[in-house]
């Protein structure tokens, strides 16, 4: 299997989680890059495969060395999560060899009549999930998603103990951040969210994020507030990872700490601005309730993107129609 972006990596671990435990006999090979190795951590019957884009495997002569590589392995069946133009090369290369492919298909179709300005076809989409599922069923293994397996909540060790303290009640992860700012819920918005939660002596809010800019805005949003601590830059990834597994909830937007957060069990408040759960990319196992919207009321084009990389004209504050107040109760309403 070959994966890449975070959240599309994490979007499928649930389905293997479900795939191993019904095919116990089965062994699967995940081929992503090292940095998503602790996905995959304990997961039994799955081993991982570094893809390493800068050297061995990178360009086309580097593809036909991971093919090589992978054929050592004695691989049965390729299952092409991705379906993007490297995959596809390593799968027809399988195909070729005489083995069972499957690739995933991304509904291109349903999703650009969803996003549409004229003639919008407004209807929930087959979640990754489903597609991801589907793959495994054209090679032979139907999986059941209904019955969730997750993992055990991670060991916070004395590194992650000394930032956030051991006497908090309720641990609330908040994620502001979205690759495309129509994702993001405003900043000033966002502190009068954080604000309100802190006044609950309760919750210990701990926000998450990455590069040195996102590093800046968590540090001015926990300014002043003993129980919100920034982990943006404090802790390495795997040591996120057992954090987030122990939260009680996360906020976040329609990004890839949603999709840590609910492939670790964790219940996940998502906010959407130009894209919508419909699309197909709502957090795994979370009810919809769960996904505050913006107006369509008041912007009847919404959704406007699938992955909010599109501008529309007059939509630039839609997010602004979620008011702190309901973003608050609703959490307070779950934790």
């Amino acid at each position: 299997m070959r994966l890449s972006a975070m959240g599309d990596v994490a979007m499928t671990v649930p389905v293997l989680r479900a795939f191993v435990k019904q095919y116990p006999a089965v062994q699967l090979t995940v081929i992503s890059r090292p940095f998503f190795k602790p996905f995959f951590s304990g997961i039994p019957n799955i081993s991982f495969f570094a893809f390493d884009e800068k050297e061995r495997h990178k360009g086309f002569l580097g593809l036909l060395r991971l093919f090589q590589d992978l054929k050592k392995l004695n691989i049965d069946a390729f299952a092409d999560l991705h379906n993007v133009l490297r995959s596809q090369i390593i799968r027809n290369l399988f195909a070729l060899s005489g083995k069972k492919i499957a690739s995933v298909d991304k509904g291109r179709q349903g999703k650009k009549e969803l996003t549409r300005t004229e003639d919008k076809v407004f209807k929930q989409l087959p979640t990754m999930f489903q597609r991801h599922a589907t793959v495994f069923e054209k090679l032979g293994f139907p999986i059941n998603l209904s019955n969730p397996d997750f993992p055990e909540k991670g060991i916070l060790d004395k590194e992650i103990q000394a930032i956030i303290g051991n006497d908090y009640k309720k641990l609330i992860g908040i994620a502001p951040f979205a690759q495309y700012d129509s994702k993001v819920y405003p900043v000033d918005l966002m502190q009068k969210v954080i604000e309100q939660l802190a006044k609950n002596s309760s919750y210990t809010i701990l926000l998450f994020g990455g590069g040195k800019k996102e590093i800046e805005v968590l540090e001015s949003l926990a300014k002043d507030k003993g129980n919100v601590i920034n982990m943006a830059g404090k802790i390495k990834f795997q040591q996120e990872l057992q954090v987030i597994s122990n939260l009680d909830v996360m906020l976040s937007m329609d990004s890839g700490n949603a999709h840590i957060a609910a492939m670790l069990g964790v219940k996940v408040v998502t906010l959407w601005g130009a894209t919508h759960p419909f699309a197909g990319f709502s957090p795994f196992n979370q009810p919809l309730e769960n996904a505050l919207i913006s107006d369509r009321e008041k912007y009847p084009l919404l959704p406007t993107s699938v992955y909010g990389n599109k501008i529309v004209e007059g939509y630039d504050d839609v997010m602004r129609s979620i008011e702190p107040d309901k973003v608050v109760a609703y959490i307070q309403s779950i934790v």
